[in-house]
């Protein structure tokens, strides 16, 4: 007697499963920390924000690494299980979705572990990390750039499956694909070298990813 489960498909189907589970852990930590921490610690007294910041977020932080880590490693099977019908959305998805990991574990993650040090050894009694004030900044950026995102990630996630505009190796596809790719590849620079603008705000984040997920998809339908 088969077993779905446990046929190809079925396995396919537990690393979709895994990879809806680990993203809604990731990205509603990632809005958490936009929408509602962020502006929390604007208004908080220091002692509060100090308190949070050596109790409850390296807790939230756990979830929000280890989810991306897990979105990531299951996006990348079920990617190699579609082999060959890799759609024009599916790519533009993944790679705004891999930029937002290494976000995560190369420019948030390691900043937020300096804000954190420097917040315990001031509470302990002792001087911030002289570090500390660059870091915070730089792990602002990469989260307000994963934010900005993570709106056309899940659109272009979506509309693979439900409004597809074609295969990725349709050569038909190539000159929007580059167009889009530096749109991407520069807002990643930003996150790097740049300022938030006018993505500083909770509103402008939004409106600046519903207006990213309108070029985007403008260039895959038009070019």
């Amino acid at each position: 007697m088969d077993i779905a489960l446990f046929t190809p498909g079925g396995v396919d189907f537990l690393f979709r499963w895994l990879h809806f589970l680990a993203g809604i852990t990731w990205i509603g930590l990632l809005y958490y920390f936009n929408f509602v921490q962020t502006e929390y610690f604007k208004e908080a007294e220091d002692a509060h924000r100090s308190g949070a910041i050596q109790k409850l977020v390296p807790r939230a932080l756990w979830w929000f690494r280890w989810g991306a880590m897990f979105t990531f490693i299951s996006g990348v099977r079920l990617l190699g299980f579609r082999g060959q019908y890799v759609t024009f959305d599916i790519t533009v998805g993944a790679t705004l979705g891999t930029l937002m990991f290494l976000n995560v574990w190369l420019i948030i993650w390691p900043n937020q572990k300096i804000i954190i040090a420097s917040a315990t050894q001031v509470a302990q009694g002792g001087e911030a990390l002289p570090e500390a004030g660059a870091a915070a900044p730089k792990a602002a950026l990469a989260s307000r750039t994963n934010t900005l995102f993570s709106l056309p990630m899940l659109f272009f996630m979506g509309s693979s499956t439900h409004m597809p505009n074609g295969m990725v190796n349709d050569a038909s596809n190539m000159t929007a694909l580059i167009a889009i790719m530096v749109v991407i590849f520069a807002l990643e620079a930003n996150a790097l070298f740049g300022k938030p603008g006018p993505m500083a705000s909770v509103t402008g984040v939004i409106h600046c990813g519903l207006g990213l997920t309108a070029v985007l998809y403008g260039l895959m339908v038009v070019l």
